[in-house]
This record gives structure tokens, C-alpha cells and sequence, in this order.
């Protein structure tokens, strides 16, 4: 058939330049241009002055001329031996219109049109314009608008130029109107559904477009159907055909999905095979499958997987398992022989890494656990991946090991990061009923200038407090990864307004800070500063602050030294899921000031992943502090609960001791936990950057003469909702106190919002 096109366009070609005899030209003249230059039709013949023309080089010129996209006719007449090329241009597009476009903006379908060759000012191509309209129509396919029209018009204008317009009738919005499972026996069609991305319209429909089909959402929830499946013990689960129809008026979209789940198999035994470097017995406590078990295709994966980590700690990058089943149907069960292959053992000829525009290489690298030139260890691989994950530069990264061409035993590693907005503005709000509005703000950047060096400026203001302060943090001081960082700051509190009693401080301090790894996980922190506090009481004050100024003063200089231990094995520092964060901090005012005190505070936070979807996170805060040498603790460094960071559904500060007066006090002992059940939010799937929360809060503040008695504990639950927005991190909470005394302030309501730049 090709062969055919091609030979018709060759006589085309030869009939419109007419058959002539070969003939030297002697000229060459163009006519029936306006807008192009003879200059441009010349540089696209073939032929020149002074050279014979045949129908050959005749048909190649029209061809020539043709494939410009100039013409849209060409021809070639002879006279006296001068070459005359008859040309009819093809009109100019002078403008592009669009009419009815609400949900693409006219910049960016011009943009898509300029891409196919149609753009004002270029030449008028009635295929080009077809290909257009057609590329327009499957963009609003795309978004699900599938009764969307589109009607197109050239309107001729003077010199040989057109207008082209876009008459498009958007429609709705197709919907998902039902999603049917056909063939299910062991599980509801509501409990399978739940597990699809698709599904119909909702309250929150509206911003995931879960209820707006498409193809490639559909084989994912296939897949998550089957994986459903097979993870329960259905060996023979098959999806036998799918159904996607749409109703005349393209308004909805029915989905039906037939399957057959097969019968239910137990593991009756778990063989290895192959070649086994290791001890079996060390092998075999990997394995999480067990004999008299319902099979499980996710705890087989698992299982593999882990064999194959562990002889890549042993340097065998390329180690296989697999699994071989052998099913006794008439048993329902399924014997399962793993077969190892450990492959050779590889090194690491090198660390690549890509993507990080801003962060400075040596920031990335100086976090990596593998070495160069070592052999090949997948554990310190991973824990190169997980700390450059908690450093929060980066949004994501990526760790493949591709084997070194040529060779057999090297392997690189390449690193891919995509970096994020390590700079933010965050401003918060709160309400109460005595502070009315608080507002806060800070601008902060974790990597300035890729550095990965810290620098943060806060404030924080309302008829209570403000608060100014700068720090600083170097995280690599020393190439061994001590730490250093300042912090200047000035605080001024007016206690009154928070209900605890009348005084007033304005603390001026400065303080030198280091942190010393002491594992991956584990890092001691080292700090020394100076603060001067002015105090302003009055009559109206509690006795003891009042006294406590006779004695010391109204201004107090204090030398604050601290060591702290953290322990972070959390899997994510922005959204964990999974693992421990313990933080142990003595703070204490040491000799050479004028007040001497001890603060000890502890916090333990355990997070726990319940399924795929759902989190369990527990939290313990323990606090202690008092007077040294003889002196008191100094009533501004009480310890207070109570509030967003501590129990949610009192105001600030509001637990503990009162004065006669109902001042509220503060004390030297504190006890705060909580119990919470982070989700996704219903209709994001497992998006974790929008999550819910139900919590369970306790806590509560002892005075110096009292005893830690958890029946003085006052509880709250509510929910709290969290967004990683486009605008920052939101945070949103409710909270109700269950046990609340006549004299506890009650604060319900309270919200964060933050915005990174």
C-alpha cells in the first residue's frame, strides 16, 4: 500500500510541474508570494541557475515546496528557458480564540496548541487544526467531562490571514454513579469497596475527583482487589472482566467488576532451598509465614524480602528468593519451598547523587552509611536513605543499585532526591476566653544557601506575651557530625491575663548549644547560656512571688546549662508512621547566678502502624523541677499543662496549683499523656499529608508540697485534623474535657496555620 501512496504523489508531483524536456536554467522567478521572501523559496529548491532540469528534479522541487507547510498549491511553468514557480501561500493565523473554556485557562490551551504547530502568526494547516481540536476534546476527556463539545471556525480576513476560533461547550462533570463487585461470597461489596480509590460522589469528592473514572485509578484498585485477596488466603482469586459503560446523556459512568475468589488455602509447610550462605535456622526466623497459617501473599513477599536484605548485608546485592508453591487443592492447603540465590558478592564503585539543585553535595553525602569502595551492605544503604529522609530537605528520595556495566561484582548507588520548601513562614492563631486572639510567626530556613546550616527568627505576640528570638544551628561543626548553634532571645510575659496571678518578667538571654551523635539514632545535646530576668509584682500578687522578689530581687541573672539525650528512630520526621522518639532534657541554673534551680523533663513518643491505613501513637511528658543550695525554684520557671501542645481542651497553662485568689500557680512536678488514632482523611485513600485524629489526653501540674496522685489527672478527647497544605502545615483540633472542675478554664477550639516559601 505505501508503495502505492508513493507513486500517486510522484505523478501528482510530475503533473503539477507538467512534463517538459531538459533544458539548462537560465532564471529562476517566483510568483504569487505576499508574505514570504523569494530569498526562502529559493533556499528550499533543489535547483539552481546554470543546472539541467529534468522531471525529476521537478518533482523533487514541488515535493520540497510542499513539505515547507508554506503553499497549499505549487506548480512550475518554463518559459524561455527561465523557471517560473507558481506559488499560492497558505493564509496566516492572525488570532486564536476560545469561547465557553472555564476549566482550562486560555494561556495554558495555547500553550497545548503552539506544542501541535498551531500558534498566531504561523501558517493556517487544516490537518494541524483538525489534530487541535482533537487534542482538545481528550483534555477535558481527562477531567472526566466527557459530553464535552467542541465546534470550530476560520473566519477569512484581508492579506491572505485567518481567524480561528474554539466554540467549546464544557458539559458537567461525568460522574461515577455506581461501582458494582459481582462474584463476591467471604466479603461484603461495602467492606471490598473500601478499598478502591474510585467510588461515588462524596462530601470530599469534590477536591480528590476519586468519583471521576480513569483508567489508570481503576487498574490500581483492581490490583488492590486482588491484593486484598491473596493476602487472605484466596490463592485462586481471579478478576474474570471489567465493565465501564456510560449513560446517553454522558452524564455517569457505571462500573462493574465480575471476580471469582476461589477457595481459601492454609500453609501446610515452609521449605529453603538453594544455596544457603547463612545458617538456616537464621534464615528460617525471617520467614513470617508458618505452617497451619492462612497464606498470605503480602507475608510471603515480606519474607523474601527479608532473606534477600540479609545477604545483602553480607555484600550480595543481586541475592534472589522465590517462592515455590505446591497446591493440594483437595486440602485447601499450600506447601511453599523458598529457593535462595545469593549471586556474587558486590562492592560499591560509587555514590551518585542527583536532584539536589540547592543542597550543596557534601550535605547529602556526609549523611550517606555506605562507603565507597566497601562491599555492599543494603542496612546501610537504607539508613543512608533514612537519614537524609530526616533531615526534611527533601520531599522524597529515591535509592537504586544499578550493576556497573562490564562487570560483575560492582555496583553504584545512586541517590535521587526531589528537594522541597526548606524555608517557612508559619503564623499561628488561638482563641480563649482571656487572651482572646494570639498571633505568632516565625521565618525560619533549614538549609540556607544548601548549607544545610539552620536559621530561625520568631515572634510571637498578644496581650500576654511577646517573644523575639534568633538561632542559629551548624549540624556538621566537626566533620565527625558535632553539632553547634545560638540562640538569642527576648521574653516578655504579662502572667496576669492568664489567670496566674499579677507579675511580669522581661528575660533577655543568650546560650551556646552543641549536639554530639553518639549512634544513628542517638545524639547528646550540650548547652550553656546566660539570662537576666526583670520582675515587676505589686500588691495584688501571690505571697510567694511577692516574697520571692524581697528576697532576690526584681532583677534575677541566671547561668542555664543543660544536657539532653534524644533517641530517634521514627521512620519519617514529618509524617512517621512507625518507630520510637525518647528525649530525656536536665536543665539547671548553675553556680555564679543568682538563682539555682534543676528542671528534669523526659518524653517518650511511640508510634505503631495498626494497619496500612490507621496509626496509633502514645506519648509520656515527665517533669521535675526545684530550688538548689538552699534557695527555691524560681516561680517563672514553674512547670504549667494544659493546651494545644499538652492537654488539649484546657487553656494554657490552666492545670495545677491555685492561690486563695484562684491564681494560677504552675508547679515543680508535671505529668502530661496522650493516646492517639491518626487516619487519613475519608476520600484522600492513604494520602498521609491530610490526616484525622481521635484523641485521649491526661495530664496535670503538682505544687512542691503535693504528691503525684493520678487521680487529680484531668482527661479531654476530641479530634484533631492535620494537612501538609500547598500553603503549609495546618493543624485544627476540638477538644472536650471529661473530668473539668468548677474553676478549669476550658479552651475548645484552636488552629495552626503555617506557610513555607
Amino acid at each position: 500500500m505505501t508503495r502505492y501512496i508513493i507513486a500517486a504523489l510522484i505523478c501528482l508531483w510530475a503533473g503539477l510541474a507538467q512534463a517538459f524536456d531538459p533544458f539548462v536554467v537560465r532564471d529562476i522567478r517566483v510568483e504569487g508570494i505576499q508574505r514570504i521572501e523569494a530569498g526562502t523559496v529559493f533556499s528550499y529548491l533543489p535547483i539552481k541557475v546554470g543546472e539541467t532540469m529534468t522531471d525529476e528534479k521537478a518533482a523533487a522541487a514541488i515535493k520540497a515546496l510542499f513539505a515547507t507547510g508554506f503553499f497549499k498549491d505549487v506548480r512550475l511553468e518554463v518559459q524561455r528557458d527561465v523557471l517560473l514557480v507558481m506559488v499560492e501561500e497558505r493564509p496566516a493565523i492572525s488570532q486564536i480564540d476560545f469561547i465557553g473554556n472555564k476549566e482550562f485557562d486560555q494561556d495554558a490551551l495555547r500553550k497545548g496548541l503552539r506544542e501541535i504547530g498551531l500558534a498566531e502568526g504561523r501558517s493556517f494547516d487544516k490537518a494541524l487544526f483538525d489534530q487541535a481540536e482533537q487534542e482538545i476534546k481528550r483534555q477535558y476527556l481527562a477531567r472526566g467531562r466527557y459530553g464535552a463539545s467542541v465546534v470550530t471556525t476560520v473566519t477569512p480576513l484581508e492579506r491572505n490571514r485567518v481567524g480561528v476560533s474554539f466554540s467549546i461547550n464544557e458539559g458537567d462533570v461525568t460522574k461515577i454513579h455506581e461501582i458494582n463487585i459481582i462474584g463476591n461470597r467471604a466479603y461484603t461489596e461495602k467492606d471490598l469497596l473500601q478499598l478502591l480509590v474510585l467510588q461515588t460522589p462524596g462530601w470530599l469528592t469534590w477536591y480528590t475527583k476519586n468519583d471521576q473514572y480513569s483508567k489508570q485509578k481503576l487498574s490500581g484498585d483492581l490490583e488492590s482487589l486482588r491484593s486484598h485477596y491473596l493476602n487472605n488466603g484466596y490463592l485462586e482469586f481471579n478478576i474474570d472482566s471489567t465493565q465501564v459503560s456510560i449513560t446517553p446523556d454522558k452524564k455517569d459512568i457505571y462500573i462493574t467488576v465480575n471476580i471469582t475468589e476461589g477457595d481459601k488455602y492454609t500453609v501446610s509447610d515452609v521449605k529453603l532451598g538453594g544455596e544457603l550462605l547463612l545458617p538456616e535456622a537464621e534464615l528460617r526466623r525471617l520467614i513470617q509465614l508458618k505452617p497451619g497459617e492462612t497464606f498470605s501473599r503480602q507475608r510471603l513477599t515480606e519474607s523474601t524480602k527479608r532473606i534477600t536484605d540479609r545477604l545483602g548485608n553480607e555484600g550480595y546485592a543481586f541475592a534472589n528468593a522465590n517462592a515455590v508453591s505446591d497446591l493440594d487443592r483437595n486440602a485447601k492447603q499450600v506447601a511453599l519451598t523458598i529457593m535462595v540465590d545469593p549471586g556474587r558478592r558486590v562492592y560499591v564503585r560509587r555514590i551518585n547523587i542527583a536532584g539536589n539543585t540547592r543542597t550543596r553535595d557534601e550535605v547529602v553525602r556526609r549523611e550517606m552509611r555506605q562507603l565507597e569502595g566497601a562491599y555492599y551492605d543494603s542496612d546501610k544503604i537504607q539508613k543512608s536513605k533514612q537519614r537524609l529522609d530526616r533531615l526534611q530537605y527533601f520531599s522524597e528520595v529515591e535509592v537504586e543499585t544499578p550493576a556497573v556495566p562490564g562487570t560483575s561484582d560492582q555496583v553504584d548507588a545512586n541517590f535521587k532526591v526531589k528537594e522541597r520548601a526548606t524555608g517557612a513562614i508559619t503564623v499561628g492563631a488561638g482563641f480563649s476566653s482571656t487572651e482572646k486572639l494570639i498571633l505568632s510567626g516565625s521565618i525560619s530556613q533549614q538549609n540556607i544557601f544548601g548549607s544545610g546550616k539552620h536559621v530561625t527568627a520568631q515572634l510571637s505576640t498578644s496581650r500576654i506575651n511577646r517573644n523575639i528570638g534568633m538561632s542559629y544551628t551548624d549540624p556538621y561543626y566537626t566533620v565527625d557530625g558535632v553539632s553547634r548553634g545560638f540562640d538569642v532571645y527576648n521574653r516578655r510575659t504579662d502572667a496576669s491575663l492568664l489567670g496566674l496571678g499579677y507579675y511580669t518578667t522581661n528575660t533577655l538571654s543568650g546560650a551556646v548549644r552543641f549536639g554530639v551523635p553518639l549512634t544513628d539514632v542517638d545524639n547528646l545535646g550540650l548547652s550553656l547560656g546566660v539570662d537576666n530576668t526583670r520582675l515587676g509584682v505589686n500588691g495584688s500578687s501571690p505571697f510567694r512571688y511577692q516574697d520571692f522578689v524581697k528576697i532576690f530581687g526584681n532583677n534575677n541573672t541566671s547561668l542555664p546549662g543543660s544536657i539532653g539525650w534524644i533517641r530517634d528512630q521514627r521512620n519519617n520526621a514529618l509524617v512517621p508512621t512507625s518507630g520510637l522518639l525518647i528525649r530525656a532534657n536536665l536543665e539547671g541554673g548553675l553556680p555564679g547566678g543568682t538563682v539555682k534551680y534543676y528542671k528534669l523533663t523526659e518524653q517518650v513518643q511511640w508510634y505503631y502502624p495498626l494497619s496500612r491505613t490507621y496509626t496509633l501513637l502514645l506519648n509520656g511528658e515527665l517533669g521535675v523541677a526545684d530550688g538548689m543550695g538552699g534557695k527555691p525554684l524560681p516561680f517563672y520557671k514553674n512547670l504549667y499543662a494544659g493546651g494545644v501542645t499538652s492537654v488539649r481542651g484546657y487553656d494554657s497553662y490552666s492545670l495545677g496549683p491555685r492561690d486563695a485568689l484562684n491564681s494560677i500557680l504552675g508547679g515543680n512536678k508535671r505529668i502530661v499523656t496522650n493516646a492517639e488514632v491518626l487516619f487519613p482523611m475519608p476520600g484522600t485513600g492513604v494520602d498521609r499529608s491530610m490526616r484525622l485524629s481521635v484523641f485521649l489526653d491526661a495530664g496535670q501540674v503538682y505544687g512542691v508540697d503535693e504528691k503525684m496522685r493520678l487521680s487529680e489527672l484531668r482527661y479531654s478527647t476530641g479530634m484533631s485534623f492535620a494537612w501538609n497544605s500547598p500553603m503549609g502545615p495546618l493543624r485544627f483540633s476540638y477538644g472536650k474535657p471529661l473530668n473539668a472542675k468548677p474553676d478549669d478554664k476550658v479552651q475548645h477550639l484552636q488552629f495552626q496555620l503555617g506557610q513555607v516559601f
